[in-house]
């Protein structure tokens, strides 16, 4: 069967009654945080420690007004490695070790409730890795008991879980929605056999599409597929097919992400030939066919690299200005203090963020302690609050209301950010953005580019850095 790519006669992305050339993503594509957090994770400091989130857990266990909370448990075990992963992860057959995570686990979630206070109304939960799945049915029942236990979970609360489509079944995805889970998320990356072999994971489509399938008949709400391009041995025409296919199975939630091949501080990405990753013109170029597909398809773009079918939660939020972002990407939730479990989990609170300890035998010997496992972390100046608060209404493409943040923060937003202003004019003049003497709007045409303006606006940038940024396109 010959496979049909569309042609780019205009090389231009389409939006609704929106056109975006080619020359413009050239103009204005170069590097960037991906802003789940302001300032970034590669920020953090080790002046910020137990005690300091200590601090804050009592400010907030102290406030009568606390916003709700939202859960995240890093569970770092894998059976097997992908070439391409970034994450924190441990790769082992020993199922074993789980049962002692677990234990400790709990340890951290006794002394992170005891200095949060009673108040612990939780709206989001989010199970990351690692391998949640590499748990068995009994282990990650034993975990809700635990998370239920220590944190009091709303009726209408979104429980998600990431799923390597290799190690489910019906049963544990009925398992899982038994136990409350709502949305599930599938690490597709690419169903080319020649990719899959390249970067060692190998899950044929009909794997895939029976953990979709089973993923619905359990009842979950949302199904969302990650896609990666520039990966190795990837064409158009490849993920021309992998589009096809994945289009046809229909996920509620689609991210496509670029891969960014950092081999010098991800070890198992040493093990990528490099000689066998597309050019950046193809990347590029993948892209853009990509972006096309998959809005031809009737997906709606929300922004950086998510799209979501027109009725899914994330677009009527999208519509409704109502969408936010924090460390799992774009939600729907409002404001949340994010609580992160486990090894390498990052948490917020209040004006801080806080990220745990890397290794499990350094994990273990804090809790054996009787210590968060904290590692590094900042706490937040008010230029800092000012800056986050700029920078995320603009990720979500809500006006900037310069009036409401005047008022909050007590400044004068055109003398505060007047060379910000004077910087953004470049984007302005393409039609990216819209400014007047009270808001600053990104249009419809400028969504796919917000990560460059919201770096106009990062005071860290100039500053030295141990991390590399992905392109923004």
């Amino acid at each position: 069967m010959s496979v049909v790519i569309p042609q780019v006669q205009d090389k231009t992305i389409t939006f609704p009654d929106i056109e975006i050339s080619e020359a413009l993503i050239r103009r204005f594509d170069s590097s960037g945080p991906r802003y789940t957090s302001y300032p970034t994770a590669d920020r953090f400091k080790a002046v910020f420690d137990e005690a300091s989130y200590k601090d804050h857990l009592g400010q907030r266990a102290a406030s009568g007004q606390n916003p709700p909370l939202s859960v995240y448990v890093h569970l770092p075990f894998c059976e097997s490695l992908c070439y391409f992963c970034a994450c924190n992860k441990i790769i082992t057959q020993d199922h074993g070790r789980t049962a002692e995570y677990l234990r400790y686990l709990n340890q951290e979630m006794d002394l992170v409730a005891r200095h949060l206070g009673a108040d612990r109304k939780t709206d989001q939960l989010h199970l990351g890795g690692g391998t949640p799945t590499f748990l068995s049915a009994a282990e990650l029942t034993q975990l809700m008991e635990s998370l239920r236990k220590h944190f009091e979970f709303s009726s209408g609360a979104e429980l998600g879980v990431e799923i390597d489509p290799r190690t489910v079944t019906d049963a544990t995805l009925a398992m899982l929605a038994g136990l409350g889970f709502n949305r599930t998320s599938f690490g597709v990356q690419d169903f080319d056999p020649d990719v899959q072999a390249a970067v060692n994971r190998i899950q044929p489509l009909e794997m895939v599409e029976k953990a979709i399938v089973a993923s619905r008949s359990a009842g979950f709400q949302s199904v969302n597929a990650d896609l990666i391009y520039g990966l190795p041995k990837q064409t158009l025409a490849s993920f021309s097919r992998t589009l096809d296919q994945l289009i046809r199975l229909s996920p509620d939630r689609i991210a496509l992400y670029n891969y960014a091949h950092l081999p010098s501080r991800f070890k198992a990405q040493r093990l990528i030939v490099a000689g066998d990753l597309p050019s950046a013109e193809d990347r590029l170029q993948i892209f853009l066919m990509s972006t096309r597909r998959l809005l031809e398809a009737g997906y709606v773009y929300i922004g950086l690299d998510h799209f979501a079918k027109p009725d899914d939660e994330l677009n009527k939020a999208r519509l409704s200005k109502s969408l936010h972002r924090n460390f799992q990407g774009y939600t729907t939730r409002a404001e949340c203090d994010l609580v992160g479990l486990g090894v390498s989990a990052i948490g917020k609170v209040g004006n801080s963020y806080s990220q745990s300890v890397r290794s499990l035998n350094a994990y273990y010997q804090r809790l054996d302690q009787g210590q968060l496992p904290i590692e590094k972390g900042f706490d937040l100046s008010a230029d800092d609050v000012l800056r986050r608060e700029v920078i995320m209404t603009l990720m979500c493409s809500m006006p900037l209301d310069y009036a409401a943040i005047n008022q909050r923060h007590g400044i004068d937003f055109g003398s505060y950010f007047a060379s910000e202003l004077a910087r953004l004019e470049q984007y302005e003049e393409a039609g990216l953005m819209q400014t007047t003497d009270q808001t600053l709007t990104i249009t419809p045409k400028g969504r796919l580019f917000v990560r460059a303006i919201g770096m106009v606006f990062d005071k860290y940038m100039g500053q030295p850095t141990v991390s590399t940024y992905s392109k923004l396109i």
